[in-house]
Protein backbone atom coordinates (compact mmCIF):
# COMPACT_ATOMS: atom_id res chain seq x y z
CA UNK A 1 0.00 0.00 0.00
CA UNK A 2 1.44 3.44 -0.92
CA UNK A 3 -1.38 5.68 0.37
CA UNK A 4 -4.40 5.79 2.67
CA UNK A 5 -7.36 8.11 1.60
CA UNK A 6 -7.56 10.74 3.25
CA UNK A 7 -10.24 12.79 2.26
CA UNK A 8 -12.45 13.96 -1.08
CA UNK A 9 -12.12 17.17 -2.49
CA UNK A 10 -14.64 18.93 -3.70
CA UNK A 11 -14.47 22.12 -5.46
CA UNK A 12 -17.56 24.22 -5.42
CA UNK A 13 -18.58 28.70 -5.48
CA UNK A 14 -19.25 28.46 -1.98
CA UNK A 15 -17.59 25.60 0.50
CA UNK A 16 -19.67 25.99 3.72
CA UNK A 17 -23.43 25.99 2.08
CA UNK A 18 -22.11 22.26 0.58
CA UNK A 19 -20.09 21.71 3.41
CA UNK A 20 -23.96 21.82 5.39
CA UNK A 21 -25.73 20.13 2.63
CA UNK A 22 -23.42 17.28 2.79
CA UNK A 23 -23.17 16.89 6.41
CA UNK A 24 -27.17 17.15 6.54
CA UNK A 25 -27.20 14.26 3.85
CA UNK A 26 -24.48 11.92 5.96
CA UNK A 27 -25.22 12.91 9.61
CA UNK A 28 -21.84 14.19 9.52
CA UNK A 29 -20.02 17.18 11.41
CA UNK A 30 -19.14 20.02 9.16
CA UNK A 31 -16.27 21.89 10.10
CA UNK A 32 -14.66 19.69 12.93
CA UNK A 33 -11.43 20.77 14.10
CA UNK A 34 -8.74 18.70 12.36
CA UNK A 35 -4.82 19.66 12.66
CA UNK A 36 -4.59 18.43 8.79
CA UNK A 37 -6.72 21.39 7.31
CA UNK A 38 -7.22 25.39 8.05
CA UNK A 39 -10.33 26.05 7.61
CA UNK A 40 -12.43 29.20 6.22
CA UNK A 41 -14.10 30.70 3.87
CA UNK A 42 -11.99 28.82 0.84
CA UNK A 43 -12.28 25.50 2.71
CA UNK A 44 -14.81 23.71 4.63
CA UNK A 45 -14.95 19.83 6.00
CA UNK A 46 -17.54 17.05 6.76
CA UNK A 47 -16.32 14.32 8.77
CA UNK A 48 -18.77 11.55 8.40
CA UNK A 49 -20.17 9.17 11.01
CA UNK A 50 -18.00 6.21 8.67
CA UNK A 51 -14.94 7.63 8.81
CA UNK A 52 -14.66 9.40 5.81
CA UNK A 53 -13.72 13.51 5.21
CA UNK A 54 -15.08 15.29 2.63
CA UNK A 55 -13.41 18.92 1.60
CA UNK A 56 -15.19 21.71 0.07
CA UNK A 57 -12.44 23.77 -2.07
CA UNK A 58 -13.62 27.63 -3.23
CA UNK A 59 -12.76 28.04 -6.75
CA UNK A 60 -13.69 31.76 -7.98
CA UNK A 61 -14.24 30.58 -11.81
CA UNK A 62 -16.35 27.19 -10.77
CA UNK A 63 -18.12 25.59 -13.45
CA UNK A 64 -20.77 22.59 -12.43
CA UNK A 65 -20.77 19.62 -14.35
CA UNK A 66 -23.61 18.77 -16.58
CA UNK A 67 -24.73 15.34 -16.40
CA UNK A 68 -24.40 13.11 -19.08
CA UNK A 69 -22.92 16.31 -21.12
CA UNK A 70 -19.54 15.06 -22.31
CA UNK A 71 -19.04 18.80 -22.97
CA UNK A 72 -18.77 19.52 -19.30
CA UNK A 73 -18.66 15.60 -18.03
CA UNK A 74 -19.35 14.63 -14.30
CA UNK A 75 -15.31 14.13 -13.90
CA UNK A 76 -15.84 12.15 -10.69
CA UNK A 77 -19.44 10.99 -8.50
CA UNK A 78 -20.47 9.95 -5.30
CA UNK A 79 -22.86 6.92 -4.78
CA UNK A 80 -24.49 6.84 -1.55
CA UNK A 81 -26.54 3.22 -0.29
CA UNK A 82 -29.79 3.85 0.95
CA UNK A 83 -32.81 1.45 2.34
CA UNK A 84 -35.23 3.14 1.51
CA UNK A 85 -35.03 5.26 -2.20
CA UNK A 86 -38.21 7.15 -2.64
CA UNK A 87 -37.56 8.25 1.39
CA UNK A 88 -33.69 9.20 0.61
CA UNK A 89 -35.21 11.19 -2.39
CA UNK A 90 -36.96 13.26 -0.48
CA UNK A 91 -34.89 13.86 2.15
CA UNK A 92 -32.09 14.96 -0.61
CA UNK A 93 -34.25 17.57 -2.43
CA UNK A 94 -35.52 18.69 0.66
CA UNK A 95 -31.68 19.71 1.31
CA UNK A 96 -31.38 21.31 -1.83
CA UNK A 97 -30.47 18.08 -4.27
CA UNK A 98 -31.82 18.33 -7.88
CA UNK A 99 -33.40 15.37 -9.48
CA UNK A 100 -30.98 14.46 -13.29
CA UNK A 101 -32.57 10.79 -13.82
CA UNK A 102 -34.65 10.39 -11.27
CA UNK A 103 -36.72 7.41 -13.38
CA UNK A 104 -39.08 5.37 -10.74
CA UNK A 105 -39.44 1.75 -11.25
CA UNK A 106 -37.68 -1.67 -11.10
CA UNK A 107 -34.03 0.58 -11.29
CA UNK A 108 -32.31 0.50 -7.82
CA UNK A 109 -30.48 3.81 -8.11
CA UNK A 110 -31.73 7.67 -9.26
CA UNK A 111 -28.87 10.34 -10.14
CA UNK A 112 -28.87 13.93 -8.92
CA UNK A 113 -26.88 17.05 -8.28
CA UNK A 114 -25.86 18.77 -4.97
CA UNK A 115 -26.30 22.25 -4.61
CA UNK A 116 -23.22 23.21 -6.64
CA UNK A 117 -23.72 20.46 -9.87
CA UNK A 118 -21.59 17.95 -8.76
CA UNK A 119 -23.42 14.25 -9.96
CA UNK A 120 -24.33 12.09 -6.99
CA UNK A 121 -26.37 8.45 -6.61
CA UNK A 122 -28.77 7.26 -4.56
CA UNK A 123 -28.09 3.70 -4.46
CA UNK A 124 -30.78 1.72 -2.95
CA UNK A 125 -28.65 -1.54 -0.61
Amino acid sequence: MIADLQCVVLDCPEPARLAGFYAALLGGQADRPDKRWALGEDWATVHAPSGMVFCFQRVAEYRPPRWPDPARPQQFHLDFGVPDLERAQEQVLALGATVLDGEAGARSWRVFADPAGHPFCLVRH
